[in-house]
């Protein structure tokens, strides 16, 4: 089988009721970014940090996967799939999608305050006064401004050996992942899909590049038949 890599942004979700940050009505409204996703805003106001995310999660509990996401686990019957998503939710993994590597992490975890390796399972609120075994207060298991991508070498490895190349749903401006598109091999069929485009310098510089103008499940749709020709 050949290799389909997908990078997948918030515009993926968009389509199951999850606001994009980029947009103007976006989650961020009303907040400074830093505020609430920043080492520096968890130690200035973890009870604000907390209650962010605690909204967030309650709200992915409510949703459900779009087409766009049932389209993509689809495809596993005929290429060999992985899904690089900056998407923070479970939605492709509900959908039926079996390989994913969340770059920014895990919004049902939470992990330790001290030692990132201490991740738990999280459906529930966390709130001030939840510990790990160390004792240190459990935060999201969500990589905030600032901080290391530990699943940026990984991802970058996989999108070195697509043989298809999916980009749905993302501005193409948030560094690092902006960069993985990049490490495609050359002569790779890319294909771009978002209702708004943004052909800025990272994705002008892609070659053999295809974009639809749409949202996640019209784009696949659309774009099904072209792709099962490359299978």
């Amino acid at each position: 089988m050949k290799k389909l890599v997908v990078l997948s942004g918030a515009g993926m979700s968009a389509e199951s009721g999850l606001q994009t940050f980029r947009d103007a009505d976006g989650l961020w409204e009303g907040h400074d970014v830093m505020e609430v996703a920043s080492v520096e805003g968890w130690q200035q106001n973890p009870s604000l940090v907390l209650d962010f995310y605690n909204q967030r999660r309650r709200q992915l509990l409510s949703a459900e996967p779009n087409e766009g996401h049932k389209l993509l686990a689809d495809l596993e019957q005929h290429f060999d799939v992985t899904i690089v998503t900056q998407n923070v939710d479970d939605l492709h993994e509900r959908a039926g999608s079996r390989q994913i590597i969340h770059l920014h992490g895990q919004l049902l975890e939470s992990k330790s305050s001290r030692d990132d390796s201490l991740v738990y399972a999280c459906r529930e609120d966390i709130e001030i006064g939840q510990t790990c075994e160390l004792g240190s207060q459990l935060r999201p298991n969500i990589v905030w401004f600032g901080e290391m991508v530990p699943m940026l070498a990984p991802a970058a490895k996989w999108v070195a050996q697509a043989d298809v190349l999916l980009i749905i749903g993302t501005s193409m401006q948030v560094y690092p992942a902006a960069s993985l598109a990049n490490f495609t091999p050359t002569g790779t069929p890319i294909y771009y899909i978002d209702p708004k485009p943004a052909i800025n310098e990272a994705v002008s510089q892609l070659t053999n590049l295809t974009v639809v103008a749409d949202t996640a499940s019209r784009g696949l749709a659309k774009l099904k038949s072209d792709l099962l020709a490359l299978c």
